[in-house]
Protein backbone atom coordinates (compact mmCIF):
# COMPACT_ATOMS: atom_id res chain seq x y z
CA UNK A 1 0.00 0.00 0.00
CA UNK A 2 2.90 2.35 0.77
CA UNK A 3 4.26 1.68 -2.71
CA UNK A 4 0.91 2.62 -4.25
CA UNK A 5 0.92 5.93 -2.42
CA UNK A 6 4.52 6.60 -3.40
CA UNK A 7 3.73 5.77 -7.01
CA UNK A 8 1.05 8.44 -7.30
CA UNK A 9 3.03 10.90 -5.20
CA UNK A 10 0.37 11.55 -2.56
CA UNK A 11 2.40 10.21 0.35
CA UNK A 12 5.70 11.89 -0.47
CA UNK A 13 4.62 15.26 -1.83
CA UNK A 14 2.64 17.80 0.18
CA UNK A 15 -0.47 19.25 -1.41
CA UNK A 16 0.32 22.39 -3.38
CA UNK A 17 -1.96 25.36 -3.46
CA UNK A 18 -2.17 28.05 -6.07
CA UNK A 19 0.58 30.69 -5.76
CA UNK A 20 -2.03 33.45 -5.29
CA UNK A 21 -3.51 31.55 -2.33
CA UNK A 22 -0.05 31.03 -0.86
CA UNK A 23 0.65 34.77 -1.21
CA UNK A 24 -2.68 35.62 0.45
CA UNK A 25 -2.01 33.23 3.34
CA UNK A 26 1.46 34.70 3.87
CA UNK A 27 0.03 38.24 3.74
CA UNK A 28 -2.63 37.41 6.34
CA UNK A 29 -0.13 35.70 8.65
CA UNK A 30 2.30 38.62 8.32
CA UNK A 31 -0.49 41.11 9.09
CA UNK A 32 -1.52 39.14 12.18
CA UNK A 33 2.09 39.12 13.39
CA UNK A 34 2.32 42.89 12.86
CA UNK A 35 -0.93 43.46 14.75
CA UNK A 36 0.22 41.28 17.64
CA UNK A 37 3.57 43.09 17.77
CA UNK A 38 1.80 46.47 17.94
CA UNK A 39 -0.43 45.43 20.86
CA UNK A 40 0.27 47.27 24.10
CA UNK A 41 1.98 45.21 26.80
CA UNK A 42 -1.16 45.04 28.96
CA UNK A 43 -3.18 43.50 26.10
CA UNK A 44 -0.46 40.95 25.38
CA UNK A 45 -0.42 40.07 29.09
CA UNK A 46 -4.22 39.75 29.11
CA UNK A 47 -4.07 37.49 26.04
CA UNK A 48 -1.37 35.32 27.62
CA UNK A 49 -3.35 34.95 30.84
CA UNK A 50 -6.52 34.20 28.89
CA UNK A 51 -4.69 31.61 26.79
CA UNK A 52 -3.28 29.94 29.90
CA UNK A 53 -6.54 29.93 31.82
CA UNK A 54 -8.29 28.42 28.83
CA UNK A 55 -5.87 25.48 28.75
CA UNK A 56 -5.80 22.06 30.34
CA UNK A 57 -2.56 23.04 32.14
CA UNK A 58 -4.60 25.61 34.03
CA UNK A 59 -7.21 22.99 34.90
CA UNK A 60 -4.52 20.60 36.16
CA UNK A 61 -2.88 23.36 38.20
CA UNK A 62 -6.21 24.30 39.80
CA UNK A 63 -7.06 20.69 40.58
CA UNK A 64 -3.64 20.29 42.18
CA UNK A 65 -3.67 23.52 44.21
CA UNK A 66 -7.33 23.42 45.25
CA UNK A 67 -7.18 19.67 45.85
CA UNK A 68 -4.16 20.08 48.12
CA UNK A 69 -5.74 23.06 49.89
CA UNK A 70 -8.99 21.19 50.57
CA UNK A 71 -7.42 17.90 51.63
CA UNK A 72 -4.85 19.64 53.84
CA UNK A 73 -7.48 21.80 55.54
CA UNK A 74 -9.77 18.82 56.09
CA UNK A 75 -6.89 17.26 58.05
CA UNK A 76 -6.38 14.41 55.59
CA UNK A 77 -2.66 15.10 55.27
CA UNK A 78 -1.36 14.55 58.85
CA UNK A 79 2.00 16.33 58.61
CA UNK A 80 0.33 19.51 57.29
CA UNK A 81 -1.50 21.62 59.85
CA UNK A 82 -4.83 23.05 58.59
CA UNK A 83 -4.67 26.83 58.04
CA UNK A 84 -8.18 27.31 56.59
CA UNK A 85 -10.44 24.70 58.22
CA UNK A 86 -13.68 26.41 57.14
CA UNK A 87 -12.29 26.95 53.58
CA UNK A 88 -13.35 30.60 53.72
CA UNK A 89 -9.96 31.80 52.53
CA UNK A 90 -10.11 29.35 49.61
CA UNK A 91 -13.55 30.68 48.66
CA UNK A 92 -12.23 34.25 48.81
CA UNK A 93 -9.14 33.40 46.74
CA UNK A 94 -11.30 31.61 44.16
CA UNK A 95 -13.71 34.57 44.00
CA UNK A 96 -10.97 37.14 43.51
CA UNK A 97 -9.31 34.92 40.91
CA UNK A 98 -12.62 34.60 39.06
CA UNK A 99 -13.07 38.38 39.03
CA UNK A 100 -9.62 38.97 37.55
CA UNK A 101 -9.82 36.10 35.07
CA UNK A 102 -13.20 37.23 33.77
CA UNK A 103 -11.77 40.74 33.33
CA UNK A 104 -8.80 39.38 31.35
CA UNK A 105 -11.15 37.31 29.19
CA UNK A 106 -13.33 40.38 28.53
CA UNK A 107 -10.28 42.45 27.55
CA UNK A 108 -9.23 39.75 25.07
CA UNK A 109 -12.77 39.35 23.75
CA UNK A 110 -13.14 43.10 23.20
CA UNK A 111 -9.92 43.18 21.19
CA UNK A 112 -10.97 40.11 19.21
CA UNK A 113 -14.40 41.68 18.51
CA UNK A 114 -12.71 44.85 17.21
CA UNK A 115 -10.50 42.71 14.96
CA UNK A 116 -13.55 40.77 13.75
CA UNK A 117 -15.31 44.06 12.96
CA UNK A 118 -12.32 45.21 10.88
CA UNK A 119 -12.30 41.92 8.99
CA UNK A 120 -16.06 42.11 8.42
CA UNK A 121 -15.62 45.64 7.03
CA UNK A 122 -12.87 44.37 4.74
CA UNK A 123 -15.09 41.48 3.57
CA UNK A 124 -17.93 43.90 2.89
CA UNK A 125 -15.65 46.20 0.88
CA UNK A 126 -14.32 43.29 -1.17
CA UNK A 127 -17.85 41.98 -1.76
CA UNK A 128 -19.06 45.41 -2.88
CA UNK A 129 -16.08 45.79 -5.19
CA UNK A 130 -16.68 42.30 -6.62
CA UNK A 131 -20.36 43.08 -7.16
CA UNK A 132 -19.45 46.30 -8.96
CA UNK A 133 -16.90 44.53 -11.15
CA UNK A 134 -19.35 41.72 -11.99
CA UNK A 135 -21.99 44.29 -12.89
CA UNK A 136 -19.51 45.94 -15.28
CA UNK A 137 -18.66 42.52 -16.78
CA UNK A 138 -22.37 41.82 -17.31
CA UNK A 139 -22.68 45.15 -19.12
CA UNK A 140 -19.66 44.42 -21.33
CA UNK A 141 -20.76 40.85 -22.05
CA UNK A 142 -24.27 42.05 -22.83
CA UNK A 143 -22.92 44.67 -25.23
CA UNK A 144 -20.75 42.05 -26.95
CA UNK A 145 -23.73 39.68 -27.22
CA UNK A 146 -25.90 42.47 -28.68
CA UNK A 147 -23.20 43.37 -31.22
CA UNK A 148 -22.91 39.71 -32.27
CA UNK A 149 -26.72 39.34 -32.23
CA UNK A 150 -26.51 36.53 -29.64
CA UNK A 151 -29.61 36.00 -27.52
CA UNK A 152 -30.13 33.84 -24.43
CA UNK A 153 -32.85 33.04 -21.94
CA UNK A 154 -31.08 35.28 -19.45
CA UNK A 155 -31.68 38.40 -21.58
CA UNK A 156 -34.76 39.28 -19.51
CA UNK A 157 -32.68 39.39 -16.31
CA UNK A 158 -29.86 41.46 -17.77
CA UNK A 159 -31.46 44.83 -17.09
CA UNK A 160 -31.63 43.98 -13.39
CA UNK A 161 -28.13 42.50 -13.33
CA UNK A 162 -26.68 45.65 -14.93
CA UNK A 163 -27.78 47.79 -11.99
CA UNK A 164 -25.33 48.43 -9.17
CA UNK A 165 -26.52 47.29 -5.77
CA UNK A 166 -26.64 50.18 -3.33
CA UNK A 167 -25.63 48.85 0.12
CA UNK A 168 -27.61 51.53 1.94
CA UNK A 169 -30.79 50.43 0.12
CA UNK A 170 -30.21 46.81 1.14
CA UNK A 171 -29.48 47.83 4.74
CA UNK A 172 -32.61 50.02 4.85
CA UNK A 173 -34.70 47.13 3.53
CA UNK A 174 -33.22 44.75 6.12
CA UNK A 175 -33.92 47.28 8.88
CA UNK A 176 -37.51 47.72 7.68
CA UNK A 177 -38.11 43.97 7.64
CA UNK A 178 -36.38 43.48 10.98
CA UNK A 179 -38.55 46.14 12.57
CA UNK A 180 -35.54 48.09 13.82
Amino acid sequence: MAQAKAANGSADQPKRIAPILERNIQTILARREQEMARLPLQERVADAITAFTGSMRSVYLHVLVFGFWITANLGWIPPVAPWDPSLVILAMVASVEAIFLSTFVLISQNRMAATADKRADLNLQISLLSEHEITRLVEITSAIAAKLDVHSEADEELAELKQDVKPETVLDELDDRDGS
